[in-house]
């Protein structure tokens, strides 16, 4: 949580006795004092949305005697890291989202019928129906006396058995290889191989995870160790992903951010890549280069060159590239094509073919959107052998990832064939997703930029739109009279009048003096087009009070 999303919603005398300063930069960074700080303002957030008679019940479960028991664990000896830790797209204003969902469930009168929730990318909670072909065989799997329903196609059931073979006792409620089911390594392998024109995958560079995220904080907490005495860094796209900045602040690394290229539609220049390394040297080690491509929240499909000179840079310089590559899936613009970092990596032959790389995949994204499940993978290239042993060992201690996940992965990545009996509707299924999401897209950045004060770039892929907004300077001074920033001032004003909830760009991190805000294009095409009506009319209404 930020300063000024704290100051959001914190009473500033709360916040005044706690000593802390009103100031936040248009990033979103404070000094580390006042992040310090926050923890505590946090904690007093928390404590003021319970109910009287659940703060009494909790006092009295905590006192066994007339002196209360002084608790051992207080904000001043936890992990100070946690305290620091921000993730944007559930902060405070998703919980006052929330709280709004609540008031309208009593009966509270709103100038609108529900919240609308675009700030996650959220596929299924924003209507979006589940592949028939993946949810049978998870069925299958879950609850094998399916396997007698005539109505479940053949291949699905293949699947399913072929899952459970894999699995200890045949069944998903074992534990499985701390890397994961093999056979569905395998089936992972095949996949990148055919993706790639025949580029070989290992199934032993295959680590099957809990959502792509997973795969990614394991494989961060391996670069964790200080080089020279310098603290890791990791270099990351502003705007990012807030995973990034969350995990970097837990494993108490050093964040590194280069900008994206606005202008450019969110391409990546590496002028700006040497200027931000050449800084972050003077007081980190940097060692990872983290690149989203498709990009969110800014939506960018990285033409090949520019993945070209970005794998030549970090050869340069040795770093290790992370491709987050979960929205591979989800390209729409015409002539955008996604190519992957291996696949490019090692067509570029020799000493590039050489280089480590961690890609990582999900079945949270693309016309699959099954967040909830949490199934991912990350595919390890070039790296040493003994170190490999020792990320093993780290993924041994989680046990393994959760069956249902690497059950969903295993079908994105083994899906019907041609000839099978479920191939049909499985396309025709996947097709109307990706179709529907691309007029989805047009439409959200082609409105945003039919409305005064607004610019946004096309959204060439993933699930997410990232335009900038021109505040009034009225506006601006309204903000900092209530101890916001100004992108948070609006999308506050904007979820009390219309129930829109979307997340400020300062969660993002944004170039100074420029705000924006992160929209996803996922509510259903007519719930889209009556949610940027509102917006139109809500942000017209805004201008007139604030120029």
């Amino acid at each position: 949580m930020s300063l000024s999303q704290v100051l959001t919603v914190c009473p500033r005398s709360a916040i005044a006795g706690l000593g802390i300063a009103a100031a936040s930069s248009s990033s979103g960074i404070t000094s580390a004092a006042a992040r310090r700080s926050v923890g505590r303002v946090s904690t007093l957030l928390l404590s003021s949305t319970l109910g009287q008679q659940q703060q009494d019940i909790a006092a009295r479960n905590m006192s066994t005697s007339p002196c209360a028991y002084k608790q051992c664990i207080t904000l001043d000896n936890i992990n100070p890291a946690i305290k620091l830790m921000e993730y944007a797209v559930r902060g405070p204003l998703v919980i006052r989202a929330a709280a709004i969902e609540k008031e309208l469930e009593k009966g509270a009168t709103k100038p609108f019928k529900e919240v609308i929730r675009a700030n996650i990318g959220d596929c299924h909670a924003m209507g979006q129906e589940p592949i028939t072909f993946l949810r049978q065989v998870l069925g299958l799997v879950s609850y094998p006396p399916l396997f007698n329903d005539k109505t479940i196609p053949e291949d699905a059931k293949k699947r399913a058995r072929d899952i459970l073979d894999g699995c200890k006792g045949h069944s998903v409620g074992s534990y499985t290889d701390s890397n994961g089911i093999e056979i569905i390594r395998k089936h992972v392998a095949q996949y990148i191989q055919d993706r790639d024109g025949g580029i070989p995958s290992d199934p032993n560079n295959i680590i099957l995870s809990a959502g792509a995220s997973g795969g990614i904080k394991v494989l961060m907490s391996l670069l964790r160790c200080p080089i020279d005495g310098k603290t890791p860094g990791v270099m990351i796209p502003i705007p990012q992903y807030p995973l990034y900045s969350a995990t970097i602040a837990e494993f108490e690394m050093e964040q590194v951010g280069y900008y994206l290229d606005e202008a450019n539609k969110w391409g990546l220049d590496i002028a700006e890549l040497e200027r931000s390394l050449k800084e972050a040297k003077k007081t980190c080690a940097p060692r990872i280069l983290v690149v989203i491509n498709p990009g969110n929240p800014t939506g960018q499909v990285l033409a090949r060159e520019n993945i070209e000179n970005i794998i030549k840079f970090a050869h340069k310089e040795k770093l290790v590239l992370f491709a987050d590559e979960v929205y591979q899936d989800n390209v729409y613009e015409k002539g955008s094509k996604f190519h992957s970092f291996k696949k490019v990596l090692m067509e570029m032959g020799a000493p590039y073919n050489q280089m480590e790389l961690c890609s990582f995949m999900s079945c949270s994204k693309g016309y699959m959107g099954e967040c909830g499940i949490r199934g991912g993978y990350a595919e390890i290239v070039n790296m040493c052998p003994d170190v490999k042993a020792m990320l093993l060992k780290c993924i041994s201690a989680q046990l393994c990832p959760t069956t249902i996940g690497q059950a969903c992965m295993d079908v994105v990545v083994n899906p019907p064939k041609p000839g099978e009996p479920s191939y049909d509707q499985f396309m025709k299924e996947k097709n109307a997703v990706l179709a529907s999401l691309k007029v989805r897209a047009e439409m959200v950045a082609d409105t945003f930029n039919s409305i005064e004060g607004f610019s946004c770039n096309p959204v060439q892929g993933a699930m997410y739109a990232f335009p900038q907004i021109r505040l009034p300077e009225k506006a601006i001074e309204a903000a900092k009279k209530a101890g916001q920033a100004p992108d948070v001032f609006y999308a506050f004003q904007l979820l009390e009048q219309t129930g829109i909830c979307i997340v400020p760009g300062s969660g993002f991190g944004q170039r100074p003096g420029t705000y924006h805000f992160r929209t996803t294009i996922l509510p259903q095409p007519a719930k889209l087009k009556e949610m940027l009506d509102m917006f139109r009319a809500f942000h017209e209404k805004f201008l007139k009070q604030y120029k």
